[in-house]
Parts: C-alpha cells; sequence; structure tokens
C-alpha cells in the first residue's frame, strides 16, 4: 500500500432498516452479523457472530485472546443489562516479582510494557462470547451455528480490506519478536526471506488454527478454550516465556464466568432541552469518565457558568470538552479498579460533580491535575452494535488492547494473547496496582442511551484506548446538541488528550478538518496543540452509531458507521 494514501476522508449516507442493522468495522463481520438475524438470532446472537468474525478479518485489533463488555438492551423488559468479559491476572503474579523483573528500584516509576509476557491477562472474550448467547440470546441458535460465519472464513480463507492490510504489515515485525508461533498469524510466501509476510490488500488469508479453535467452543463451550488443547498450549507458551498464565488460572476463570453487573448511567439534558440516560460500564471499566465529563458540563450550564454549549468544534467547544474530560481523567486513572479489590467512590454524585466543575476556567487551560491524566498510549479495539426487529439492542466492545496484543500466539491457536495487564500501576498502594487474581483498569467501554420513559435511544461507541470515554462525548453531544444524524456525528472531526511519558502537561490531539481558527482560540488559552493528518487519524478511534425511534408506530434504526475504519453499517 503507498504510504502517501490519506484514509478517512467520507461521503457515507446514513443507513436506515425497519428490521434491524449490524454496524462494525468490517463488511465481512457485519454481513455475517446480518445473516443470523434473518436466521431467526437475536442482536446477542448477532454481537457474537461479528466478533469473531472480527476476530479473523481484524486480528490485530480483536480476538479470542482478549476480553469483551456488552451492554444489552431488552426491549421487553425496557432496561439495559452490562455483562463483563475481562480476564484477570495470573494467580502466581506479583507486584513486587514483576518490578524486580523489570529492574524497576524501590522508588523507580514504571509500568508493563505492551509487549511484556507480564501483560498477559486470562482472556475473557472466549467465555464473554459463551455467557452472552446462554444470558441474552434468542435460545433458537448453537454455538456453531452462530460461529460457523467466522469458522468458515477462517478455513477458506477472505481478501483481506485496506486498513487491516495497513495494521498488519505495521506490527509483522512486532509479532515476529513477542512469538516462537508468528508463522500462524502471517501469509504463506515462498518468495519472503522466512516463508511468511504480512498480507497485502486484497489478498486471502486463511488462518485454519483459529477455525479450529472456533469449532472447540462451538462444540465444548468454555471447557473447550479453558481446558484441554487450548489451554495447555497458552500455558506453555507462556511458561517458555517467562509468564506466569496458568492453566488453573484458566480454569478458574471459565468456573466464574463472566460478571453481570449493573451499568452506572446519567440522565443529561443538553441545553435544558430533551433528557436521554446514558449508559456505561461500571469499573473496572472506564465509562464513568465520559459520565463524569457530561455531569460537570450539565453543571456548569446549571451554575451559569457557561450559557449553553459553544458552537460546534469552536475554540470555545474544544476547550470546555478538553477541560471537562481532563478533570474526569484525573480522578477516573486514579480510582478506577477491579471492584473485588477496591470501592470506587461515587464519583457521579451531585456534590462531587459541582465541587469539580468549580475547577473550570473558561479562559484557560488547566497544569497537571492531581492524580494525573490518561497516558498516551494508541490501542487496538473493535467496537460494533447490532440491533434486531424486536427492539433489542447489542452494544458490544472486544479487544486485544495494544496491535496484536502481546503478540504472544499459542501454538496452533490461530490466535494472539492480549496485553491488558499493561495497564496495572506497579505503585504500590495505588488502587488499580497489580494483584494476583485481580482485573486491570479496562478501556474497552460499549455505550447506549435510552430515553426516559425506557424505550431505548442509541446503541453507540468509539474504539480506542483512553479515546474511547471522549469519543463518546464529542459522538453524543454531536447528535443531541448538534442535531447530526448518526454518520454525520461520527464523520466530524474529534479532539483527543493525553500526557507526556515524563508527566508534563500534555498535549491536545486535534483532527484535521477542525479550523484554523479554533487551532489557535486552543493555543491562546494555553493548550499544546498537535494537528494528526493521514494515518494518525486513528488516535480518534472507530465508532457505530444506531439510532432507534418510532414513526407511525413502527420501530426505525438509522446508523452511520466511522470512516476511519474499512466498515459500514448493513441491514437486514
Amino acid at each position: 500500500m503507498a504510504s502517501t494514501f490519506t484514509p478517512f476522508a467520507s461521503r457515507r449516507s446514513v443507513v436506515h432498516s425497519l428490521n434491524g442493522i449490524v454496524a462494525c468495522t468490517q463488511p465481512l463481520a457485519a454481513a455475517a452479523g446480518q445473516s443470523i438475524l434473518r436466521r431467526g438470532g437475536n442482536a446477542a446472537d448477532a454481537a457474537v457472530a461479528v466478533a469473531a468474525c472480527l476476530n479473523v478479518t481484524e486480528p490485530w485489533s480483536t480476538g479470542i485472546g482478549g476480553d469483551m463488555f456488552c451492554l444489552y438492551y431488552d426491549a421487553q423488559k425496557r432496561k439495559v443489562e452490562a455483562l463483563n468479559g475481562s480476564g484477570r491476572a495470573p494467580a502466581s503474579i506479583t507486584l513486587q516479582e514483576v518490578r524486580r523483573k523489570l529492574g524497576l528500584g524501590d522508588n523507580q516509576p514504571g509500568g508493563i510494557p505492551l509487549t511484556s509476557v507480564y501483560a498477559v491477562t486470562v482472556p475473557g472474550a472466549a467465555a464473554g462470547w459463551i455467557d452472552t448467547v446462554e444470558r441474552f440470546g434468542s435460545g433458537g441458535l448453537s454455538m456453531k451455528d452462530i460461529l460457523g460465519p467466522a469458522i468458515e472464513l477462517a478455513e477458506n480463507g477472505f481478501p483481506v480490506s485496506e486498513i487491516s492490510a495497513y495494521y498488519w504489515k505495521a506490527n509483522e515485525q512486532a509479532l515476529r519478536a513477542a512469538s516462537p508461533n508468528f508463522r500462524e498469524m502471517l501469509k504463506y510466501d515462498s518468495t519472503a526471506a522466512d516463508g511468511v509476510r504480512a498480507p497485502n490488500t486484497g489478498e486471502i488469508m486463511k488462518n485454519p488454527n483459529l477455525a479450529n479453535t472456533f469449532l472447540q467452543l462451538a462444540t465444548d463451550g468454555k471447557n473447550g478454550f479453558y481446558s484441554g488443547r487450548i489451554a495447555k498450549a497458552i500455558a506453555q507458551v507462556m511458561q517458555d516465556l517467562g509468564g506466569y498464565l496458568s492453566e488453573t488460572d484458566l480454569k478458574y476463570h471459565a468456573e466464574r464466568a463472566s460478571d453481570a453487573v449493573e451499568p452506572v448511567s446519567l440522565r443529561y439534558t443538553p441545553n435544558k432541552s430533551h433528557s436521554v440516560d446514558i449508559w456505561e460500564h461500571p469499573p473496572n471499566g472506564q465509562g464513568i469518565i465520559a459520565l463524569m465529563a457530561l455531569g460537570i458540563i450539565q453543571e456548569l450550564e446549571r451554575t451559569g457558568r457557561i450559557s449553553g454549549i459553544p458552537p460546534h468544534n469552536s475554540a470555545e467547544y474544544l476547550h470546555l470538552l478538553i477541560e471537562v474530560l481532563r478533570i474526569a481523567f484525573a480522578d477516573g486513572t486514579w480510582w478506577i479498579s477491579d471492584p473485588d479489590f477496591n470501592t470506587t467512590p461515587d464519583l457521579l454524585s451531585s456534590a462531587y460533580l459541582a465541587e469539580r466543575a468549580r475547577l473550570y476556567n473558561p479562559e484557560h487551560a488547566f497544569g497537571v491535575l492531581d492524580h494525573g491524566s490518561p497516558a498516551l498510549r494508541s490501542s487496538d479495539t473493535v467496537y460494533f452494535a447490532v440491533t434486531d426487529a424486536s427492539g433489542n439492542a447489542a452494544s458490544v466492545v472486544n479487544s486485544n488492547y495494544h496491535g496484536f496484543g502481546s503478540g504472544v500466539i499459542p501454538a496452533n491457536c490461530g490466535f494472539t494473547l492480549q496485553s491488558r495487564g499493561a495497564n496495572f500501576s506497579l505503585e504500590l498502594g495505588h488502587p488499580n496496582a497489580l494483584e494476583p487474581g485481580k482485573r486491570p483498569y479496562h478501556t474497552i467501554i460499549p455505550a447506549m442511551a435510552t430515553n426516559p420513559d425506557g424505550s431505548l435511544h442509541s446503541a453507540f461507541g468509539v474504539m480506542g484506548g483512553f479515546m474511547q470515554p471522549q469519543g463518546h462525548v464529542q459522538v453524543l453531544l454531536n447528535m443531541l446538541v448538534f442535531g447530526m444524524s448518526p454518520q454525520e456525528a461520527l464523520d466530524a472531526p474529534r479532539v483527543c488528550i493525553g500526557v507526556e511519558t515524563d508527566g508534563s502537561e500534555g498535549w491536545v490531539d486535534v483532527e484535521e478538518g477542525i479550523g484554523s481558527e479554533a487551532i489557535d482560540g486552543l493555543k491562546k488559552r494555553g493548550h499544546r496543540v498537535k494537528v494528526k493528518t493521514g494515518w494518525q487519524r486513528d488516535l480518534f478511534g472507530r465508532g457505530q452509531i444506531i439510532r432507534s425511534r418510532m414513526e407511525d408506530g413502527q420501530r426505525v434504526y438509522s446508523a452511520g458507521s466511522d470512516p476511519r475504519g474499512d466498515g459500514m453499517a448493513i441491514p437486514v
């Protein structure tokens, strides 16, 4: 692929349907979800089919070796439910031992590298898929039916999409360095130095080992992944590379299963108009950060500190977004952790939001806030949304965390293990400090919105590490405040905040398309601004939105798919 290619220019139309929609980053995966819905499956069944197909077509972003989170809207109950499919740290790992192996002195700061074997946590996705179907599925389709499209794609091959080919190539050397089994995830080529290479755009890529992994999961359920051949292969490669993950850790996860948790929510009334309830996953996910940011904006409006939301992507508007997100991240990145180990305080109480809102200065940027800001790390993740003819909706994120995760491939399994443990703190006493059996601070967060009467407003999300809550706030405000369609809300240029690795005041990354007047206005307020163009724009994530409304007694779905990805929205 020519390096001069500039992706992400958009002229996409909103997709409408009466019978359901699948929106994701890969057309082949969207088509698989559509086929499940047409066979009588519901939104949950189709979502798992999409997740598995994305593992095949976009393995640098996602896979069965990673984690998943699901929000599910049950139309009959008019209720949003949540499933936490994230895995835990190995039982034998300790903070002190990892610090020693990384060469960190007693008071020396540092973290777990993204490609380290110490970053590998138990893969929660396989159990999450099974639990999603068992808890929310239609009951009419078997796991063999649901995973069938992914098995076929992996066994027979598929033509690689443009953006996938780009990132496959970008991660090729990391795969080689991370795993002795790297050949499983690359394409055979007799002319290559060692007989394999990353696939190019349009070339057919096969992964029969992954097909067998899916078939074993479909046949034997969670035991097919968390015990037997696959579990042994995971434990063996971890042992060979000096990691800690064991068969006992995997078996424990299968027995405990995914956690059914209560989602967190905030009622948001933009510009004192129509209210919506925004739903996010609770800790160990970071969804509470998006709700905090929206709550602070609402508090600023309530007290007259701002007179409504400023014009879209103006300097005033972007400054507001940046500052409230910095406040929210300063708290979230400190307090969010595994609720089995630490209780996250009520960061959404009206009193606390009012206290934090007082920090806002409309004329000048913050310096460094207590507890820091989000780490500037890219993340490779997939978000997708599915709705069905009965009015149900699934909002799902599945992720390896960082390009191909750790890059470690269990022999003859066809997938990489995630690097989610890199999000643990190595600071003793930190709420998110590494501990045996603990789940790390998690970036992946699906979202939903409902109307005050409990009806579905939208299923939405934006992937991309610490960009996710930032993307949620921006695309939601695009729809609720500025009246954009789902596609327009995703097309609009975004901003992303971060910090330098030395902890100094953070940069603000601004996507090309935001006007020079707005950029100058940010600089005058003290922001350090970088404009991202071309392939750099992957920093701003890839989102999907499905909007629901009633017209003449019929439910109408309207969807958009992010132009920064290869995907699309497909109606049923």
